[in-house]
């Protein structure tokens, strides 16, 4: 490439969201000509994507944004914590220019307005290879490709965001202030950039959204031609559609709507992975209710119990936060006494932290910080002890893996139970001459709370 050529260095924050959002910036920028490089020195401008949703995200951001000005001194700020550009402002005053989330029509314009494109991108519509980009989530992953655009994860799987924005107003979030109401994508448009990434190498598809059940009801579920037929935008529809593809197919932030069974019934026909990534919360109607959560009504336990009946092989995962304004000790021990019977395969849990803007720091019955803190200890020991029940379970059994990594000690790989980043994974000891990408099956031989290990069931040459 040209040493004339306009280069852009990139800082990638917060979550699988905001991931895409980088991915579709970064793939225009290739498009329009700049190259990504890896390092402050090497670049004319630098662009940092921001999370916004509690304080240590924004701190997080915050600092980012000031080592990069360190660094190299010209920074475009963009991300949810754009949408409160005076805390950004405040604390930089030197950004060259802020924009919200998902808009990168604003963020291309201060590129432009720093470094003026150098060709016409009419002429040169294809990305080019990239030489990597700064990312705090992802080292060496980016890659570009004609069809797909840049990805920041390993080419073997890839987020699907089939929609922006959230109907809810939980009062612990902030995010419809940030990104606004629920604007689902048409769903011919998710599954042809499903089939693209199916086409190009990846095997697994993370669908992800802020609502993943409610994905359609702003487009009344519309239906759109797909391939020989009609596809209804609605999730179940969309899921078995994405099940024909060929690649694992993994549900993220779903709520617990009545219509999830149906997609329950499409993991146990083996359309999609027996993986449901449910954000509960918490167990009390009470607590549930002060947060204003959606389907907070619902009888959660008997609807756990349902879907393991449907669904044996289903692995449940959930958040949780302790000490909400107002928590009782009564409410905590209901909550500890949830995990007990609901038996969830992964959970994650944080106390209760305000977050500016949120309204649940209106509401009466602070807990004290100490009282937060031991709840949560209490709770996670709670649950690492069922989930290393869970695992041991596995010993014994053999499972399909997809392989994440191959090194001299063997291969680092993923079961259907695991999202990346997030879950356990699948150690494999014999597995050096493995390749990323591909599936194995692997007798599991030893387990601890979080990870399984095990060697393969049908030796690879």
């Amino acid at each position: 490439m040209s040493s004339s050529t306009q280069k852009v260095g990139f800082v990638s924050l917060g979550c699988p969201k905001a991931l895409v959002d980088s991915e579709r910036i970064l793939t225009q920028l290739r498009v329009e000509g700049y190259e990504i490089v890896p390092s402050y020195d090497a670049a004319d401008v630098v662009v940092v994507n921001t999370c916004g949703f509690i304080d240590a995200a924004v701190q997080e951001s915050l600092d980012a944004i000031g080592e990069a000005l360190e660094e190299n001194g010209k920074v475009i700020v963009t991300g949810c914590l754009g949408k409160r550009a005076e805390v950004i402002r405040e604390a930089h005053p030197d950004v060259l220019a802020i924009t919200g989330p998902q808009d990168y029509a604003s963020v291309m314009n201060a590129v432009h307005a720093q470094l003026p494109p150098r060709h016409d991108p009419h002429l040169d519509l294809i990305p080019s290879p990239t030489k990597g980009s700064r990312s705090r989530r992802r080292a060496g992953g980016e890659d570009a490709d004609a069809d797909v655009g840049i990805k920041l994860t390993p080419k073997h799987y890839a987020y699907l965001k089939i929609s922006e924005g959230c109907n809810h107003r939980c009062t612990f979030c902030i995010i419809p202030s940030m990104r606004g109401d629920l604007v689902s994508r048409p769903v011919d448009e998710v599954l042809a950039e499903a089939e693209k990434l199916v086409r190009h190498g990846v095997r697994e598809l993370l669908v992800i959204s802020q609502d993943t059940s409610a994905y359609g009801v702003d487009l009344k579920y519309a239906e759109r031609d797909w391939k020989n037929g009609k596809v209804r935008t609605r999730m179940t529809e969309m899921c078995a559609a994405l099940g024909d593809l060929g690649a694992w197919v993994r549900l993220h932030y779903v709520y617990p709507y009545p219509h999830v069974d149906e997609v329950i019934a499409l993991m146990a026909e083996g359309k999609i992975l027996p993986y449901l990534d449910i954000p509960f919360q918490h167990s009390s109607p009470r607590i549930l209710k002060l947060m204003k959560r959606p389907a907070a009504s619902a009888k959660t336990l008997e609807r756990v119990l349902a879907w393991r009946k449907a669904c044996p092989e289903i692995t449940l995962r959930s958040t949780f936060i302790v000490g909400f304004p107002g928590e009782t000790e009564a409410e905590f021990d209901e909550l500890l006494d949830f995990l007990d019977a609901a038996q969830l395969d992964r959970v994650g849990a944080f106390a209760y932290s305000p977050v500016d803007g949120a309204r649940a720091n209106e509401l009466p019955g602070a807990v004290p910080g100490e009282v937060k803190q031991e709840r949560l200890e209490r709770f996670m020991a709670k649950q690492a002890q069922i989930s290393a029940a869970r695992l041991q379970r596995k010993i014994g059994t053999t499972l399909q893996a997809l392989v994440d990594h191959v090194g001299k000690d063997g291969a680092v790989a993923r079961t259907a139970a695991d999202a990346p980043e997030i879950d356990g994974l699948l150690h494999i000891v014999d597995g050096q001459k493995l390749k990323p990408g591909q599936f194995v099956e692997v007798r599991v031989e030893a387990a601890d709370e979080h990870d399984l290990s095990g060697s393969l069931a049908v030796r690879h040459t």
